[in-house]
């Protein structure tokens, strides 16, 4: 990769995973499914540190879209409340 691709790689996923963080800090789950969602970007957020220790960026970056959108959906669908 890259050098200088995966530097704003790297400042990407450092900026997005501290947002995610607060995101999810501030998201409850309104019934069951939210609380699968809920689950769901934990482990997607967990497996994008995972693979960020690994240098695998790509991946790492991949989980954190995946946790943002099971955080947009949740809500749009309202299982999940928060900012």
């Amino acid at each position: 990769m890259n050098g200088n691709v995966e530097e704003q790689l790297r400042k990407e996923i450092k900026k997005w995973m501290v947002k995610l963080e607060k995101a999810v800090d501030q998201t409850k789950a309104i019934d069951r499914k939210g609380f699968d969602f809920l689950t769901n970007i934990r482990a997607y957020q967990s497996d994008s540190l995972h693979f960020y220790h690994k240098d695998d960026l790509v991946r790492s970056f991949e989980a954190l879209i995946w946790a943002w959108a099971y955080c947009e959906i949740g809500r749009e669908m309202g299982i999940l409340s928060g900012k």
